[in-house]
């Protein structure tokens, strides 16, 4: 199936977002990252804000069907929690950095737009809600603040390597997190 013109004009944002930030995003530079003649981003997106709010859009909806909980395998034991977070920030520090970058700078940019970032948010909760439901099949306790806590280490780690260490090896961290809050 081809892709459409808006389709390369989102991924294209996206990518903009993640290398350069939210203060580079415009239409003329997203029509010239996708290859598109000049005019087709605002073909799609009229003002600056419709185009936030589609890559906004787009990124929940690429993070959903990337990262679909029904297609990863159940998580049961505490060292397959491991794993899976280890997994997930390889993921999103890997193929997906350009996307988190691009997420993390619409979460701060959006700050003071509830209704804009609203997606972002929702997408979030979805995420942390997945993420309770792994930690109460692992037996931690009060799962609420431990997902918390979890999430809080893996978004540290990603920052840190998408800004600091890309080769920082993440595993040690999460181990560490997981085994204390699987204590009994």
């Amino acid at each position: 199936m081809p892709v459409t013109t808006r389709v390369r004009a989102l991924e294209a944002a996206v990518e903009l977002l993640g290398a350069q930030g939210v203060r580079a995003l415009s239409h003329a530079r997203v029509d010239a990252r996708a290859g598109l003649p000049a005019g087709s981003t605002s073909n799609w997106f009229r003002t600056r804000r419709a185009l936030l709010a589609g890559v906004v859009d787009w990124i929940a909806e690429s993070e959903r069907a990337d990262l679909d909980p029904a297609a990863l395998p159940a998580v049961t034991r505490v060292d397959e929690l491991i794993e899976g977070l280890c997994a997930m920030v390889e993921l999103q520090a890997g193929p997906f950095a350009a996307r988190t970058r691009a997420r993390y700078a619409l979460f701060l940019e959006l700050a003071g737009d509830p209704e804009l970032g609203e997606p972002l948010r929702r997408q979030r909760l979805e995420f942390e809600r997945w993420t309770e439901r792994i930690v109460i099949a692992v037996g931690i306790a009060d799962p609420v603040p431990a997902t918390r806590a979890l999430m809080a280490c893996c978004d540290g780690l990603l920052l840190h390597r998408l800004t600091v260490d890309p080769a920082l090896d993440v595993r040690p961290a999460v181990e560490r997190e997981v085994r204390a809050l699987a204590r009994p």
